[in-house]
């Protein structure tokens, strides 16, 4: 996960470098912008699927539970 934050942190860096050269308004800012904001909403996507809720702990921890039963139609 640092791997991510580390490439958020170039990517802000890199933005405001554009942005302090081209202006706060122009296209290229908005797209240095985008980029980080890309990166962070991975990162969160990233954090919230490696989060079990405590049924699927359960679960995994003891599948012949009656709980844990996976019904096919």
């Amino acid at each position: 996960m640092s791997d991510i934050q580390e490439k958020i942190q170039e990517e802000v860096e890199q933005a405001r470098a554009v942005c302090d050269v081209t202006g706060g308004n122009s296209p290229e800012c908005a797209a240095a912008w985008d980029a980080v904001e890309e990166l962070q909403a991975e990162a969160s996507h990233q954090r919230q699927t490696k989060q079990k809720n405590s049924l699927e702990q359960y679960c995994d921890d003891n599948p012949e539970a009656a709980e844990c039963r996976v019904y096919d139609d």
